[in-house]
């Protein structure tokens, strides 16, 4: 699934025109298809062609996973779930297969939301505050503070890996990024919140900021067929390396599933205490 530095990258080279076509703010939608209905969860697909057509794409936004277009008079949300993406194409070509809404656009262009796996799904809305506002903060956020890290850590019995997947806890981290912190951080995936010092809160911030950071500077992991240009696979450290020698100690990386999730980490540099 995209987390932030995959979206986020997505955001940017649209913003910037340098996702194979012109730059997105600035556009008119001409014209609209719904080629799978279940895509769009808000308003229905007639309804949803209706209102965007004719909108101007004003700017591209990012919340946590979210990508946000703020259009003239709606706001278009997208979650690109788990094979999502975004493709600018010429109009003459042909649709891709799995494009599943198409956006005409007064560049000559067409804006393809691209969705293998058909998980992702589309709203069009006047106020997006019910989907965003639930969000926990945005970990790159300065003036999101240790102390206020450790104060969300502090009450919750939860395990870590869990918990740092859970949206309204903390916005945009996913599989990798959360292995890849842990095991920056030294922290157990099943080392319970609340027993974190306020020493070792800060270095879980500052590893989840480290990776997120690192992953935006290599736009993102292409770890799979749908994903395209990223390069933040060639630097994991556990993340799918099962079984390989720990970069930092040589001892081999496991992997177990922590509510339902695949979490890969290194016994010796990640020791579970309580």
């Amino acid at each position: 699934m995209p987390e932030l530095p995959e979206v986020e990258t997505i955001r940017r080279l649209l913003a910037e025109g340098r996702r194979g076509g012109p730059p997105l703010p600035g556009q008119r939608i001409t014209g609209a298809q719904v080629l799978w209905e279940r895509t769009v969860a808000e308003p229905d697909a007639a309804l949803f062609v209706a209102r965007v057509t004719g909108q101007e794409i004003l700017s591209l936004g990012r919340r946590g996973k979210y990508l946000r277009l703020n259009l003239s008079r709606d706001v278009l949300l997208i979650h690109l779930r788990m094979s999502g993406d975004l493709w600018l194409e010429p109009l003459e070509e042909p649709p891709h297969r799995h494009h599943r809404v198409i956006f005409d656009l007064s560049s000559g262009y067409r804006l393809g939301f691209n969705n293998a796996r058909k998980f992702g799904r589309l709203w069009l809305v006047e106020d997006p505050a019910p989907w965003l506002d639930k969000l926990g903060p945005e970990p790159l956020d300065e003036a999101f503070t240790v102390t206020d890290f450790y104060a969300r850590l502090h009450p919750r019995r939860r395990r870590l890996k869990p918990l740092l997947l859970d949206q309204t806890f903390l916005a945009g981290l996913g599989n990798i990024y959360t292995d890849e912190a842990l095991h920056r951080a030294h922290l157990h995936p099943l080392r319970i919140a609340n027993t974190l010092t306020v020493q070792e809160a800060a270095a879980l911030l500052d590893s989840i900021r480290f990776v997120l950071r690192e992953g935006l500077r290599q736009n993102g992991a292409s770890i799979d067929w749908v994903y395209r240009g990223g390069g933040f696979q060639n630097t994991f450290q556990v993340y799918q390396r099962t079984g390989q020698p720990c970069h930092t100690c040589g001892t081999p990386i496991r992997r177990i599933i922590v509510g339902q999730r695949s979490t890969h980490f290194c016994p010796r540099c990640q020791p579970l205490r309580e």
